[in-house]
């Protein structure tokens, strides 16, 4: 039985459309059914419905390129369907490039179209066969507050204005501007003016809109630590800058190879340098900011952690000594979720112009639901609670991994100070050579970051091992149990 529930004998099709392969098979089978809804629709959308099924059983693979399909007579009796609805998508597909047809030579799948993907892949960066992931820079994603921001969340929608879901002030709400300038004045200790606080996607986005304003002003490049964030480069590069990677010493950027270096504006972390641990000295921070006045030049202070210290209260910004030389940027990503994409930059006055309007047509400003939601999760006291909360358990777990690595790896130093959420641990070289020893915690599931991943890429020394250990994202019983696997895989 055909679909259109006669009984036929077929021999190929001639004529205007094509020509099939007699009752349905081969190929063309397997896209048939997909065109019997469309026959069944209501007679207004018929035509509409009959040209998308054709058309997604050619996108998705399931009529292959070089398939000849039925004439337009055959199929309109098969789907009992009149002969012009055929015909019509027949003809529209072959303007589209879907299908393609001559006179006398039928009607064809064409060859631009290709199947689709059959699943849409996950690109976020996950480990696969880790068993406890010591990599840094992840905040533990159970401690977000589910309860209070979806309370949060629906606060907002009551408050929000029906205009407050238009197009935003590019910098920001002005409500979430003034709740933010008011925490970071009491946390961070900043200059915040909330005509010149401009909310962006995450330091990442803060980046490229101090970059696109530095190339508006003449600048070629931008000076970053060493070692420093590999992510740096890609982002300056985005806004048409280059990159010069500065040594650090013991306080911190080292100043002479800072003024030999050409540039005028260099990324900082100086209340906790990411990822060596150290904290600039005050005459190192009054050194760079005596630089950027000399040179002309800004300061970009990645506050990345600094409201997590663990042996005394956080050190107040950079920014704070001279608003006027120093950007700051910081985020929620290590205090709530990286997945929010919410962050702030406080602008000198100078760069406020070009970064504003950037930011606009970036993208057009960031979502406004999202603003509301956090304003009311900062006037309420729910983001100090947070804070707290997180400060308590990083202390314990950074407490849990020097433990660790004291009993089971006997000889490490741990370096940097008491905060944020990795720890510099300096593994001795009895344990084997840095190649041998990442690629054994590898084999027994132990993912690591070597040192000498971060800036200019320096090969290790003979000396001790230097890893860069994140613990943040794991419980003191995963960290014990992950440095226990790491002395196994080390050997005596």
């Amino acid at each position: 039985m055909t679909p259109s529930g006669t009984t036929r004998g077929r021999t190929d099709g001639g004529g205007a459309g094509g020509g099939g392969d007699g009752a349905p098979g081969g190929p063309w089978s397997a896209a048939w059914e997909l065109l019997l809804p469309a026959a069944s629709a209501p007679a207004r959308g018929r035509g509409r419905a009959l040209q998308s099924a054709l058309r997604e059983a050619v996108r998705s693979g399931r009529l292959a390129a070089g398939t000849r399909l039925p004439s337009s007579r055959e199929l309109a009796a098969d789907l009992g369907v009149s002969r012009g609805l055929v015909t019509e998508a027949y003809e529209q597909l072959v303007a589209e490039g879907y299908l393609r047809s001559g006179r006398g030579a039928g009607t064809w799948v064409g060859e631009a179209a290709r199947a689709a993907a059959p699943v849409a892949r996950d690109l976020a960066p996950r480990g696969a066969g880790v068993r406890v992931d010591f990599r840094p820079g992840v905040p533990d994603l159970s401690l977000f507050p589910r309860a209070a921001w979806a309370a949060a969340h629906r606060a907002a929608l009551d408050r929000l204005p029906h205009a407050g879901l238009g197009y935003p002030d590019p910098r920001g709400l002005p409500e979430l501007r003034a709740a933010l300038a008011g925490l970071l004045a009491r946390r961070r200790g900043v200059v915040a003016d909330p005509e010149a606080l401009v909310v962006c996607s995450g330091v990442a986005q803060a980046m490229t809109l101090l970059g696109t304003a530095l190339r508006a002003r003449g600048h070629t490049a931008v000076g970053v630590e060493d070692p420093g964030s590999p992510e740096h480069p890609a982002l300056f590069a985005a806004s048409g800058l280059g990159t010069r990677w500065l040594p650090l010493d013991g306080a911190g950027l080292a100043p002479g190879p800072l003024a030999a270096s050409g540039v005028r504006a260099v990324v900082t972390t100086p209340s906790h340098q990411f990822p060596s641990g150290l904290a600039y000295t005050a005459d190192r921070r009054a050194g760079l900011l005596s630089w950027a006045r000399s040179v002309d030049g800004y300061l970009i202070e990645d506050d990345y952690d600094g409201d997590f210290r663990y042996d005394r209260a956080p050190v107040g910004a950079l920014q704070g000594l001279d608003p006027d030389r120093v950007a700051y940027a910081g985020s929620v990503s290590k205090s709530l979720a990286p997945g929010l994409r919410l962050g702030w930059l406080l602008v000198p006055r100078a760069l406020l112009a070009e970064v504003v309007e950037r930011k606009r047509t970036m993208d057009l400003g960031h979502p406004a639901l999202d603003q509301a939601l956090f304003t009311d999760f900062v006037e309420r006291g729910g983001y100090d609670r947070q804070l707290r909360r997180c400060q308590r358990a990083y202390r314990e777990r950074r407490d849990a991994l020097v433990a660790a690595l004291a009993e089971c790896l006997p000889g490490t130093e741990v370096t940097g100070i008491a905060a944020g959420l990795h720890v510099i641990a300096r593994v001795p070289a009895r344990y084997g050579p840095q190649p041998r020893l990442l690629a054994a915690a590898g084999e027994a599931g132990v993912a690591l970051r070597p040192l000498s991943d971060y800036g200019s890429g320096t090969a290790p020394g003979a000396g001790p091992v230097p890893l860069v250990i994140g613990y943040a994202h794991l419980t003191p019983a995963e960290i014990a149990r992950g440095v226990r696997a790491l002395a196994r895989a080390a050997g005596p």
